[in-house]
């Protein structure tokens, strides 16, 4: 058997998650002795249409298969039909799909998608400030951009498990620093802003919440500044070197932990390919609370 090329098309560089899909397909590929190309979209939609159209043409490097996690809310069916009719496998990360089905009786080549489940993620997240604001309280919140369905389903969950005394009041960022910063600074400018009383910032990503604390670290009046900085920050994503390491450091008190999961999208693609065998057209991965949630309640009335 020939070795396997996977073509691995991610949002962006500039995510600590998207860094550690990149990783994780690497270190996967040398474990499993097959051939992995990374690229990245730079956040844009129509970029990642063209790289992966022009994979799919290419007489020389076509992938055996392609594994995407899409930036806007299209997952490219018009595309992945055009990866099956060229014989290549297509595998797409954190989205719910529903073209799986029709596309799989073109030709008999893998198609399946691997995602998180965002609405738990969400309802973790509502837990989570739940247990840090134990009387209530005002959220300023960072969501994902709004053509993303992983934003949406994770806000949906939040609302299903935040009690009644917890209030949102909600920004949008790009799943970056850089976009939450931007989001922060438009918000202080508003004359709204400094009536608005926050007790606690939620971000749907770790590095939003990072970029968050950098848009309020900029702020002339020195009391507000500090009084907003010693806010709780939650994130999403808990990698080992990115939000769990924030915590230890002070900079979140809480995030949701969501595996990476280009690793075993590569080990279902070798399976598939060796047993000749569909795998299920969908996998969930499973994210949990880090702290776990009984202890973040229970440091949290310590506190009060």
């Amino acid at each position: 058997m020939k070795k396997l090329k996977f073509l691995v098309s991610l949002t962006t560089k500039d995510n600590d998650y998207q860094q550690e899909q990149a990783t994780a397909a690497e270190e996967t590929a040398r474990r499993l002795g097959v051939d992995v190309d990374i690229i990245d979209a730079n956040n844009d939609s129509i970029n990642q249409s063209q790289q992966l159209l022009k994979a799919i043409q290419s007489t020389s490097e076509r992938p055996d298969a392609i594994i995407l996690e899409p930036v806007g809310g299209t997952a490219f069916p018009t595309v992945a039909r055009a990866a099956a009719e060229a014989g290549i496998g297509w595998v797409v990360l954190n989205r719910e799909i529903d073209y799986i089905a029709p596309i799989r009786r073109i030709r008999n080549v893998p198609v399946f998608s691997i995602t998180s489940n965002h609405e738990e993620i969400g309802r973790i997240q509502g837990r989570q400030f739940a247990a840090l604001l134990l009387k209530g309280g005002s959220i300023l919140y960072i969501e994902g951009p709004s053509n993303s369905s992983a934003a949406r389903q994770r806000t949906a969950g939040m609302y299903e498990t935040k009690p009644a005394n917890i209030q949102i009041r909600t920004l949008r960022g790009e799943w970056t620093s850089e976009s939450a910063q931007r989001a922060v600074q438009a918000w202080l400018r508003l004359s709204t802003s400094a009536k608005t009383p926050i007790d606690l910032i939620g971000c749907q990503d770790d590095s939003m919440a990072l970029g968050a604390r950098k848009a309020f670290q900029e702020l002339a009046n020195s009391a507000e500044k500090e009084r907003l900085l010693s806010l709780p920050y939650t994130g999403c994503d808990g990698l080992p070197q990115g939000g769990q390491k924030w915590i230890r450091e002070g900079l979140l008190a809480a995030t949701v932990v969501v595996p990476a999961n280009t690793g075993l999208a590569v080990e279902m693609l070798v399976k598939t390919f060796q047993n000749n065998l569909q795998p299920p057209e969908q996998t969930l991965t499973t994210a949990s609370s880090y702290p776990p949630l009984d202890l973040l309640a229970a440091n949290a009335r310590r506190h009060t």
